[in-house]
């Protein structure tokens, strides 16, 4: 028993450390989500946002796909940064539910890529306000040509009733362009779909550090 003992508790308690850091980051990144000023716009590092919601929606995305993520160095944006979390995680999961019925007839994890970057557009004599942009992109099958015109309609909804509101694209595309003067489209076919979200820097700030390629430590 002493010398099952002695092999098997250095096990226990390293299994022990990695689940209490997991809880500690997971925690982390809920204050994070949560603790934003929605009253007020303030700086923000939208990579700190992306990493935690991307925490926060970790289950359902490691049912259904393999994550990437490259975050470019960005600017803080002056933001209701609460507001753009929900923003993000409901994108996020829209993603999931998308590719949810591939991965149920393929038995294949699909890809869910994370994605920022800074949108430069100057010329002719007259800068334009710096943006950023975040993107988000699923391996699913793609939003049908009849209803891609309707999806940020308010209640307008695809699932059986009871299993939405069909208020969601609505109220992000409502956070995003009446609240942050921004912008939300996406680009859709067969093999997947990407929404771009793009909102203007605001008061420039301290710059969050690149990311580069590589997979959020959930």
């Amino acid at each position: 028993d002493a010398d099952y003992s002695l092999r098997e508790i250095p096990k226990a308690l390293s299994r022990s450390l990695d689940g209490l850091q997991r809880v500690t980051r997971i925690v982390q990144s809920m204050r994070t989500f949560a603790s934003a000023d929605v009253r007020e716009k303030a700086p923000a590092d939208l990579n700190i946002a992306l990493e935690a919601t991307l925490r926060i929606a970790n289950h359902e995305i490691s049912n259904v796909a393999e994550l990437e993520t490259s975050f470019a160095a960005l600017p803080r944006v002056e933001c209701h940064g609460a507001e753009l979390n929900q923003v993000f995680l409901g994108i996020v999961l829209n993603a999931c539910e998308a590719m949810a019925p591939v991965v149920a007839e393929t038995g294949v994890l699909g890809k869910l890529r994370v994605s920022s970057r800074v949108i430069d557009e100057g010329g002719e004599g007259r800068a334009r306000p710096r943006e950023v942009e975040i993107a988000v992109s699923d391996t699913g099958p793609g939003i049908p040509e009849a209803i891609r015109g309707r999806i940020f309609d308010p209640f307008f909804s695809t699932k059986e009733v009871g299993q939405g509101t069909g208020q969601g694209l609505s109220i992000a595309r409502n956070v995003v362009v009446a609240r942050h003067a921004g912008s939300l489209r996406f680009e859709t076919g067969p093999a997947g779909t990407t929404f771009f979200v793009r909102l203007p820097v605001g008061s420039e700030g301290q710059t969050s550090v690149a990311r580069g390629q590589e997979s959020v430590d959930m």
